[in-house]
């Protein structure tokens, strides 16, 4: 499947979605459930929000950081966020925030244009590595 999202929107998006996860525990009256439900959501949210000011599209001041990695990235927290309500025991209370947000990411991270689940490499381009000829 082709990806559909384009790295504008997704960088506004990001942007929304980081302030989301940051005001999660208080936004959806985590607070009292536990310490984990608190401070994993904040914890991505700061990353998503530090890597949406650096990342490599139009929505970001200093683009720096490569979008290839961003949404790779993306893709572990969005799974890492999505499992941590039973990875932390604390689904009997609360889990439908992180199950969405952390779907998102999942989502967005594979959808986006510049993905590297959903586009292949350009053949012309070299990969590096022990295979290269740039040495010879």
């Amino acid at each position: 499947m082709k990806p559909f999202i384009s790295t504008g929107f997704y960088g506004v998006l990001n942007y929304i979605i980081a302030l989301t996860l940051i005001a999660t525990p208080w936004l959806f009256d985590l607070t009292h459930v536990s310490s984990a439900a608190i401070f994993i959501p904040m914890y991505i949210g700061w990353l998503q929000l530090i890597m949406a000011i650096f990342a490599d599209n139009a929505a970001s001041p200093i683009q720096k950081f490569p979008m290839e990695m961003h949404l790779t990235l993306d893709v572990v927290m969005g799974f890492f966020l999505a499992v941590s309500p039973w990875l932390y025991t604390f689904s009997s209370k609360a889990f439908w925030p992180e199950l969405l947000i952390g779907g998102l990411l999942f989502f967005l991270g594979i959808f986006t244009k510049k993905s590297p689940f959903t586009t292949k490499r350009h053949p012309s381009l070299s990969e590096g590595g022990l295979t290269s000829t740039d040495s010879i």
